[in-house]
């Protein structure tokens, strides 16, 4: 017999938070979550965004065993700053079995339903900082940081619930390129020459300044981008807490302008996923040095971030951040960069990676389907 359980214990939360590495125990590119992280994501008391979400978590047993979870968010300060009416379901994993799926779906349907919804998107999280989307294409390929690692039944049985494409989210591999490219040396020359700077770093304590500054143009700047939710002050904190500790100061580029101003910023890391899968998520005991060794030894670059001031997007700012993290990138012998996730209409992005030789190895998509 299914049953669909809301989660409302510890006992429960934890079922939910350690399902998908049963579900995925024999899929070599899925990659663990950080186990520390996720207790934090899904505690009111710690994720500040529950402050303005209405959320359900739920978990399905079938035969004294759970077999899938699913979570609904309604996030009213996006809703209300857009003018929408929609909830989202996400977190959601399931074994290949089309009745345990339906349920979870119809459960979250039905809760966003009665609380006024019109319609339901996701696999989309509070925000576009989680992982998005039921991954369609490049299954064979591996897994980097907070990316979906969905198996191919997922795509497929939502479409058969009626869902269809709300937004596609690509993500390239580039060749680091050995040299820069001259035109990037002529084209950073220009703001170099009005004023603006790439500051770089050494060191963690270094980059606290930066902090606010960044996030706050990051908040300024992402308007356009599909599900970004502002951050608050106090969401700022809690991401440099959760980030900082594993960020590689080498690979941050901050640009200011001649008041020393913060215009632009790129964020990118040596690539840890090796070391998240031998510590299968846990940063305690030995976990951590796991992945401190992993960022050490690999050769792949990830992006994360990155934004320019709106006003000064075309006088070669991206440039200028594009030349410091490679030069960065070879002196460490980083042979590949990893996009990370790019929205399908976010053109101006696209056309830039794809002049550094970039190719679309993976595709997640974004449902839809009126209530």
């Amino acid at each position: 017999m299914l049953e669909i359980a809301e989660v409302k214990s510890k006992a429960d939360l934890k079922k939910f938070i350690y399902l998908p590495e049963k579900i995925h125990k024999d899929h070599k590119n899925w990659l663990y979550p950080i186990y520390s992280d996720e207790w934090i994501l899904f505690d009111p008391k710690k994720n500040k965004a529950f402050n303005y979400c209405d959320t359900i978590l739920a978990i399905a047993k079938k035969g004294g065993k759970v077999v899938g979870r699913i979570m609904g968010i309604i996030n009213h300060r996006y809703n209300e700053i857009n003018n929408e009416d929609f909830g989202r379901f996400c977190f959601m994993e399931t074994y290949d079995d089309p009745e345990v799926f339906h349920e979870l779906v119809c459960f979250v349907e039905n809760w966003a339903r009665e609380k006024g919804m019109k319609k339901l998107i996701g696999p989309f999280g509070f925000s576009d900082e989680d992982p998005q989307g039921f991954l369609v294409e490049g299954f064979d390929q591996p897994t980097v940081m907070v990316t979906n690692c969905s198996l191919p039944y997922m795509a497929q049985m939502i479409e058969e619930e009626g869902y269809f494409k709300k937004m596609d989210f690509v993500q390239y591999k580039i060749d680091t390129p050995k040299e820069v490219p001259p035109i990037y040396e002529r084209i950073a020359q220009r703001p170099k020459k009005n004023g603006f700077k790439v500051i770089e770093f050494t060191k963690r304590k270094q980059l606290k300044p930066f902090i606010r500054p960044v996030l706050g143009l990051t908040n300024d700047t992402y308007t356009e981008i599909f599900g970004y939710v502002p951050f608050s002050e106090e969401e700022m904190d809690d991401f440099a807490k959760r980030y900082l500790p594993i960020l590689d100061p080498a690979f941050i580029k901050v640009i200011v302008d001649s008041k020393s101003e913060v215009v632009a910023y790129v964020i990118g890391m040596p690539n840890i996923s090796d070391g998240i899968r031998k510590a299968k998520g846990r940063l305690f005991p030995f976990g951590f040095i796991h992945i401190l060794r992993s960022m050490k030894k690999s050769n792949q670059l990830d992006l994360l971030l990155g934004a320019v001031k709106d006003e000064l997007r075309n006088i070669g700012l991206d440039t200028m951040m594009a030349k410091a993290m490679l030069k960065s990138a070879n002196e460490r012998g980083l042979k590949f960069i990893d996009s990370h996730v790019v929205m399908e209409t976010n053109t101006k992005m696209r056309a830039e990676v794809e002049k550094l030789g970039g190719k679309i190895y993976k595709r997640y998509r974004v449902f839809q389907k009126a209530l």
